[in-house]
């Protein structure tokens, strides 16, 4: 069943993904560009956004931090002036460190809930009057969360990065329960193992890993489907979402053992 107005037609819609410069991000910025949309692009690093749009022909780039309330206001503002509009929004931004308990370092935790789930709320308060401005007039608009399978629950070395997404999966569940009722479509992305940059340091196996390209053509085929939840590879999430249901016990034991932790 769809929970969402379903996105299959993108020529001539407005994107805006925040954190599109490397990863999921930029290969979603690629395909969406491919198929028509006017893609707009931002994160920190405004070199790679500046190769990304001499690359797409009518793209434009926007870069900010997304730890700063005032960059995403600013850019939107960029964004209505020459666009008007905002069809689909993609939170994309992300840190990622592997911390466990031993090691736990505060610095590097509080940095992990600032980019991953405070920066979703920085952008929140700039985008939803845009989005309900354009509800209100019968336009719709549509609002993506990238979370994570790490988000389900507790993994082994995930101890600053899984909390954060579990926090950005909530957030997502209670926008849509207070969106979908005026036309606005809400997703939340749940990625398993996909090759980025974020994922190239860790030193343990990733099983049923991707690529960034096939990633973005499940999204695209998810929010065709109308769906709320995205989640990918098949194989890897389901599994992972059949762990969630165990009993704390059982799944202690079935996550040790798999680890090996």
């Amino acid at each position: 069943m769809a929970l969402n107005p379903q996105l299959r037609e993108w020529q001539g819609k407005t994107v805006w993904l925040v954190g599109a410069s490397s990863g999921i991000g930029r290969a979603l910025a690629e395909a969406l560009h491919a198929a028509g949309a006017k893609v707009v692009v931002s994160a920190r690093n405004a070199a790679l956004l500046d190769e990304f749009v001499q690359q797409h022909p009518g793209s434009l780039a926007l870069p900010l931090d997304v730890q700063d309330a005032a960059n995403l206001h600013a850019a939107l503002g960029e964004l209505l002036k020459s666009h008007g509009r905002v069809d689909l929004c993609v939170y994309c931004a992300g840190h990622y460190q592997a911390m466990r308990a031993q090691q736990f370092n505060l610095a590097e935790a509080l940095l992990h809930l600032q980019i991953n789930y405070v920066g979703a709320l920085n952008l929140l308060d700039a985008l939803l009057p845009q989005l309900l401005r354009q509800a209100e007039a019968g336009q719709g608009g549509h609002l993506s969360l990238v979370s994570s399978v790490a988000g389900y629950r507790g993994l082994p070395k995930s101890l600053a990065y899984g909390p954060t997404k579990a926090a950005l999966t909530h957030l997502a569940e209670t926008l849509y329960l207070d969106l979908a009722p005026l036309g606005l479509g809400v997703s939340v992305v749940h990625p398993g193992f996909v090759a980025t940059p974020l994922t190239a340091g860790n030193d343990f196996s990733m099983p049923a890993l991707i690529s960034p390209v096939q990633a973005a053509q499940a999204m695209l085929g998810d929010w065709a489907k109308g769906r709320f939840e995205i989640h990918f590879p098949r194989r890897f999430t389901l599994w992972m979402k059949l762990l969630r249901q165990l009993s704390y016990g059982l799944y202690f034991r079935v996550v040790r053992r798999a680890t090996g932790l």
